[in-house]
């Protein structure tokens, strides 16, 4: 179907302004297609480079089946028992494990095995990027970040701001809560490896798939019964594959077929963090169900910047839900604590780190050069000393973190994360302050799909995301959250920070 775009842009310029006019369901289909003219190539090289398709995404399917097939993780043993390991009981289990010894075993183990693919996975991510470099020389833009930008319709200044001011202003405050954990649990020093840990572990109750049912439902409801009947949807008709398989992937997806159903995968573990992903994917299928139903086939969807957005929201609805349950201050310490180290860590954290990696690497291709694993590994090391600075000793290996995720074959994916959750975050203090008539505008957010530029989307929920107002407030929310969260901890524990 590539000829399809070329053909029609084949037609003069007044042709297309009229035919944008007249359009009924493929307007922004058209407009965008005609964004594109000046970056399109012969009919004859769009062909050649569609056929090319699959080819130009071996790097990606290299990476999965190095990760997903051939990576071989051996067992640990500490105190003479011995521990299974694999990716997703790492990330999943082990990363949150209040057990030190077992936890930091399990890193090293975890790490020494990354470190024997190290090679063959930054070969396959320098094949990416360059890949995407000539492309963008191809499609004459100026550098590789506007060519990766341009599907997002943001500014440049965007980019960098979301990375910038989350680095510099929010580093402090996630150091306050690194020196908690480490006077909480008695630890000896505060390493990467004991970042994930629960503040009360013990009251890290576990919770089973029927369980999360209740928990997701009864916090999404605010959101009105059409958004409840497809909760329960998901559940009754086995949308979700909970199941931890050997060579399953790891983390969280969700995949919507226009006005049918979606589909997740994710990897249950019986914990809160499990129920905060279940959220977190119904809010992709919710936003699918609100955009398909509201939009044509060709505007149904928002542009990668927002795209994760109203899913951080659903983590953020559940949060609001179980701390109105109950009034107990170990509770509500519970409830915060797993906001900070599932939702906030994940996203403001986690991917932001990946983010200002991912950007550094651009800029190094973008200047002509290469990557390989040495090159990757010192990057990201300087990325976490950066941001944690004295507060967390950075063990050898941590640095190959840039091993473990998939997104950066997505373009510039990472940095998203924290934007769409800037925009979730004003959305439900929104909701917390207003009730129903911010729950309307947040509907009407989903359901505009892609119809307009991210800047204006957030228009209709009701912020101004050309400014760093929604960033910076979302930021002392973040710092304010883990101010009660050490407070709490005074007042039960007598430890203070």
């Amino acid at each position: 179907m590539a000829f399809v775009d070329s053909e029609i842009l084949l037609a003069p310029d007044e042709v297309l302004q009229a035919a944008v006019e007249a359009a009924h369901g493929c307007r922004v289909y058209l407009q965008d297609l005609i964004a594109r003219k000046a970056h399109m190539l012969s009919p004859e090289t769009e062909k050649v480079l569609s056929s090319l398709g699959q080819s130009l995404r071996v790097p990606y399917t290299v990476y999965n089946t190095m990760k997903l097939a051939d990576i071989a993780f051996e067992p640990f043993t500490v105190d003479g028992k011995e521990y299974p390991l694999g990716y997703s009981l790492y990330e999943d289990d082990y990363e949150l494990d209040a057990n030190t010894p077992v936890r930091r075993a399990a890193f090293r183990a975890f790490y020494d095995t990354l470190k024997k693919y190290q090679n063959t996975t930054a070969a396959a991510y320098n094949a990416c990027v360059q890949q995407e470099k000539t492309m963008s020389e191809l499609r004459r833009f100026d550098d590789v970040f506007d060519s990766l930008l341009f599907p997002q319709k943001v500014t440049r200044e965007m980019y960098d701001r979301q990375i910038d001011v989350i680095t510099e202003r929010l580093a402090p405050h996630m150091r306050k809560y690194a020196q908690l954990l480490q006077k909480k649990h008695g630890l000896d020093r505060m390493t990467f490896a004991d970042l994930k840990i629960a503040v009360d572990p013990e009251y890290d109750p576990k919770v089973t798939i029927e369980e999360s049912h209740a928990y997701v439902r009864n916090a999404l409801a605010i959101l009105g019964e059409d958004y409840t009947d497809m909760v329960d949807r998901a559940y009754r008709e086995h949308w979700i594959d909970f199941a931890k398989n050997i060579g399953k992937s790891t983390g969280g997806f969700c995949s919507g077929i226009y006005r049918r159903n979606s589909f997740i995968l994710l990897n249950w573990n019986d914990r809160m963090s499990d129920v905060f992903t279940v959220a977190h994917e119904l809010g992709h299928a919710g936003q699918s169900m609100y955009g398909d139903a509201a939009q044509s086939y060709y505007d149904c969807s928002p542009t990668m910047y927002l795209i994760e957005a109203p899913s951080t929201m659903n983590e953020l609805l559940l949060a609001h839900y179980l701390t109105h349950t109950q009034e107990d201050k170990r509770f509500r310490r519970w409830v915060l604590s797993s906001l900070i180290s599932n939702t906030y860590y994940h996203n403001f954290v986690t991917h932001l780190r990946e983010a200002w990696y991912q950007r550094e690497v651009y800029r190094i291709i973008d200047e002509g050069g290469s990557v390989n694993a040495d090159v990757l590994s010192d990057l990201f090391r300087k990325n976490l000393e950066l941001f944690w600075g004295d507060a967390v000793e950075i063990p050898e290996g941590a640095e190959l973190t840039w091993m473990r995720q998939p997104h950066y074959y997505m373009g510039l994916y990472p940095y998203t994360y924290s934007a769409g959750l800037t925009v979730a975050t004003q959305a439900m203090l929104r909701i917390e302050q207003e009730g129903e008539p911010a729950v309307n505008d947040w509907k009407r957010f989903l359901a505009a799909g892609g119809t307009k530029a991210p800047a204006d989307l957030a228009c209709i929920a009701g912020f101004d995301i050309t400014t760093d107002g929604p960033l910076n407030a979302t930021i002392d929310y973040i710092g304010s959250l883990i101010d009660e969260i050490c407070r709490l901890t005074e007042e039960i524990d007598g430890i203070s920070v």
